[in-house]
């Protein structure tokens, strides 16, 4: 019989994780961290910004008092800018959190994290830099010596630590994230169902995996749909096409699709809606949604969004920052010429020549287009930060028989990104002087000057510059991309964030007293205009219908004309409430810098 005290002095079972546990907890932890301060933190910290925020917002609202989650209504006017999807998860919003801001923006957050958290198990699993690295795991798999294996493993959680970080961390992605409109909820939609797709195309042992990747490509492609239209299933289609035909796998890779099932889950999502809204509104649906909002901009110049060819080069350069300068490096160092190369290696291997195809369609595509705004390449960026997250995985995990060199390219980078820096520091000192230019904004620039915020920019890009060259001189190149993300976190959180609740104290806060006076100080049968422009956030934060005239001479004629026995509240500047030259006494009941709210006495 054992002795009892050695029974009880027998060790505790261990509660130390598995390395599988602790490695999805560190991945968990990571995109915590880089989604939170990059979508999360201080999401609800400004008011909705004119113009386009609260057009979507009021729709939204409209669905929840109204009842009719078919056709949007913006100020008792239909709106067929956009589908339904991103008006439904605001409503949605509204719904559980309250009508505000966190509930407009919560849509766009959520699905640029859903796309970040994609793009890290992307690459975790077939984030290979190099096409032999791929192998390695297959080999492995056979009894290949588990040296490769590691040595591939480290390159894979490279590739998803630096991509996902890519892919958060850059001016583009986080505007967008950060606004409530259908943007953000597009890219998420069509990069996911890329993803997916490429996940089922890499894992062709496995025909049931594959079809459910196959499957939820099919489902993101109609909620993409949802979110804007045709461009949903056009964009993601031409890039797995010139992708197929790249690699010379489009035969077979067609035969695996599914397609009659998949085009039964895309009808079943896409279709319903547009039948819905089409018995409702006849041809004004088609008329403004197939033929304005998407066949006119693609062929022409619409609403005055006309650019150059060059425009989107500006844009991804601007946009991507601080990782841009080592895009065309880790384009070029796929060697996309080699076509022979690329379609001889395993399917495993191709994320980097998918990412490319991925980014050349749609580029290629909005250059052609006749009209042109920043927010129609957001759906290219998850495609560059693969490549970025490719490019220093390989830099991080060389070959143990080809050290990494520096190579010309990287070094001509390296050295574009320090005088990135540069630049930066001397934009953040200058910056005040660029926003007296908005009249909406006037007294922006001493708010900024006193604050300190453009000074904290400085110093935080100083110091990425004396970072970046202390690991020049250390012979430490491979390293610049955590100064990079340290560098753009502390901007976020030090800089961009306080800039912008300064811009919205002078910009938008006038806009949301003067609302919130207009509805405690509203008679009944009075109506509220507004001369001069449209500011559509007066119409989400009265919750009530706003009158819009361009002219101050046609809003006299329209209150002269229809209501000269009654009152009627009027928001403009002072230089239009002036021209008015109303005849009756005017009663100010809101004096701001920028907009005045006043009450016109009738005129009889």
């Amino acid at each position: 019989m054992k002795h009892p005290t050695l029974q009880s002095s027998a060790p505790f079972p261990s509660t130390t994780l598995s390395p599988v546990r602790r490695e999805g907890w560190v991945s968990v932890g990571w995109l915590i961290f880089i989604c939170g301060i990059a979508f999360f933190v201080g999401l609800a910290s400004v008011g909705l910004m004119d113009e386009t925020e609260p057009l979507f917002a009021e729709a939204s609202r409209q669905m929840t008092v109204t009842g009719d989650w078919v056709t949007p209504y913006f100020n008792g006017v239909t709106r067929f800018d956009k589908p339904p999807l991103v008006y439904w998860l605001m409503a949605i919003g509204f719904q559980i959190f309250g009508v505000g801001e966190w509930a407009v923006r919560l849509p766009s957050a959520l699905a640029a994290t859903a796309l970040v958290g994609m793009g890290f198990y992307t690459l975790r699993r077939f984030g290979f830099s190099r096409p032999e690295l791929a192998t390695a795991v297959t080999q492995n798999m056979n009894g290949a010596t588990p040296q490769r294996s590691r040595l591939s493993q480290r390159n894979l959680f490279w590739s998803a630590i630096i991509g996902s970080a890519a892919m958060a961390l850059h001016p583009e992605t986080i505007v967008w994230a950060r606004s409530g409109v259908s943007d953000m909820l597009l890219s998420g939609c069509m990069g996911i169902a890329l993803l997916a797709f490429f996940l089922g195309y890499a894992q062709p042992e496995t025909p049931q995996r594959q079809r459910n990747w196959y499957f939820t490509t099919y489902v993101f492609l109609g909620l993409a749909v949802l979110t804007k239209g045709p461009v949903g299933v056009v964009l993601p289609g031409l890039i797995v096409l010139a992708f197929l035909l790249y690699v010379g796998q489009f035969r077979q890779v067609l035969r695996e699709l599914h397609l009659l099932k998949g085009a039964a889950i895309f009808l079943a999502i896409t279709v319903p809606w547009h039948v819905l809204v089409i018995a409702a509104n006849g041809q004004a649906y088609i008329d403004s949604f197939f033929g304005y909002h998407n066949v006119e901009r693609f062929t022409n110049v619409v609403n005055g969004h006309a650019a150059p060819w060059y425009f989107y080069f500006l844009v991804v350069a601007v946009g991507f920052l601080p990782w841009s300068p080592f895009l065309p490096w880790a384009i070029a160092r796929l060697q996309c010429h080699r076509p022979r190369f690329w379609q001889m290696q395993p399917r495993s291997s191709h994320l980097g020549i998918f990412a490319l195809a991925w980014f050349g369609v749609i580029f290629g595509f909005f250059t052609i287009a006749v009209t042109k705004l920043p927010s129609y390449v957001l759906p290219l960026m998850p495609a560059a930060a693969i490549l970025i997250g490719l490019g220093w995985s390989d830099r991080l995990c060389p070959s143990p028989n080809q050290p990494a060199k520096p190579g010309v390219g990287f070094g001509v980078s390296y050295g574009l990104n320090l005088l990135i820096f540069v630049v930066l520091v001397g934009a953040a000192l200058y910056s005040p002087n660029w926003m007296g230019n908005d009249p909406a904004m006037p007294g922006l620039p001493n708010l900024v000057r006193e604050s300190g915020v453009m000074v904290r920019a400085a110093v935080i890009w100083g110091t990425a510059l004396v970072a970046g060259l202390g690991l020049l001189l250390r012979h430490r190149q491979r390293w610049l991309w955590s100064v990079n993300l340290a560098a753009f976190a502390a901007f976020i959180l030090l800089s961009i964030l306080p800039t912008l609740q300064l811009a919205d104290q002078v910009r938008q806060q006038p806009l949301r007293e003067i609302a919130a006076t207009a509805i405690a100080a509203q008679q009944p049968d009075e109506t509220l205009y507004m001369v001069g422009f449209m500011k559509p956030s007066l119409v989400f934060y009265t919750q009530a219908p706003v009158t819009y005239i361009e002219q101050p001479s046609e809003l006299r004629n329209t209150l002269q004309a229809k209501q000269p026995a009654q009152s009627a509240l009027v928001v403009g500047t002072a230089d239009e409430l002036s021209a008015l030259n109303w005849p009756s006494e005017s009663t100010p009941l809101v004096t701001t810098e920028t907009y005045n709210l006043v009450r016109l006495a009738p005129t009889e």
